[in-house]
């Protein structure tokens, strides 16, 4: 069986619009890989959001991001794309963080132009670094990882400050300077969108925000345009908010909350999805 990197790299090359959902823990790791996806995405919004309660504006640090990739290795075996935001500081902060998290079971380290400390992508204010620093950044990205398997993917939030031609030159030298996918942020047109796989040669993924600033195109189209990945970083962060704050609503009004209320997922599918299950069996084994 191909490695996890070389899946992931199938993928990408595969330039087909695969879907790739964001996770923010090893439950909706698991949820994502019960489902048949082929790739996941470890989002920093999401474990910002999720674990800490903040909004996306760099609280998470590499620790906690390292943190979350290796209990989400242990639990599912698909490729990882993993945020490292910044890269955590600068050339050698970035080298550093490659290295963390590649050993934590990162198949491909996502890292970004912007200016510390950085936003969410779709958040007014942001501002990015020169090209030159990025171009380091990506440099000590590659030299850093230890299997030449490891994928690094650049995404530029240039397009938002310096506009899209702007933007799609300095992902052509992120390309030059090794990344292996390339990530344009943010951008706000549907020809903007069918541009981008004309004017890149390197495959590319594109991220479908809800709520955001990028036209929601389907992943089939984009696919067809040429796209090698279609993530939705959030899309199971905002499911299970809406989720939780409908079984929380009905349980504050009613005072109760029944399994067959269609709100909850049923005790049986829980102990499923976290594995008991096979856990039961191996404690069988055991005590033998």
């Amino acid at each position: 069986m191909a490695s996890t990197q070389a899946q992931l790299r199938s993928l990408a090359e595969a330039r087909r619009g695969a879907l790739v959902p964001g996770v923010f823990n090893a439950l909706s790791a698991r949820l994502v890989a019960d489902l048949g996806f082929e790739a996941l995405y470890i989002t920093g919004a999401g474990v910002t959001n999720m674990w800490m309660g903040l909004p996306d504006q760099a609280f998470m640090g590499l620790t906690d991001i390292a943190d979350h990739t290796a209990r989400i290795r242990d639990a599912v075996e698909l490729p990882l794309i993993v945020d490292a935001d910044t890269g955590f500081g600068n050339a050698l902060n970035t080298y550093h963080a490659v290295r963390t998290l590649e050993r934590a079971g990162a198949d491909c380290i996502q890292l970004e132009d912007q200016v510390s400390p950085k936003r969410c992508g779709h958040f007014n204010g942001k501002d990015v670094i020169s090209t030159d620093e990025m171009l380091g950044k990506i440099k000590a990205a590659v030299d850093a990882r230890r299997s030449p398997e490891t994928l690094i993917m650049a995404r530029t939030d240039a397009c938002a400050v310096h506009g899209f031609e702007a933007a799609v030159e300095r992902a052509q030298r992120f390309s030059d300077a090794g990344a292996d996918i390339l990530f344009v942020e943010a951008v706000t047109t549907d020809s903007e969108i069918r541009a981008l796989p004309q004017r890149l040669k390197k495959p590319q993924l594109i991220n479908m925000v809800i709520g955001g600033k990028t036209p929601i195109f389907d992943a089939d189209a984009l696919g067809t345009l040429g796209f090698g990945l279609v993530l939705y970083a959030n899309a199971a962060l905002q499911g299970a908010v809406m989720g939780m704050q409908k079984a929380l609503t009905v349980l504050r009004d009613t005072h109760a909350l029944q399994e067959d209320s269609g709100l909850v997922a049923t005790f049986a599918e829980r102990q499923r999805l976290v594995g008991k299950p096979v856990l039961d069996q191996l404690e069988a084994r055991y005590a033998k």
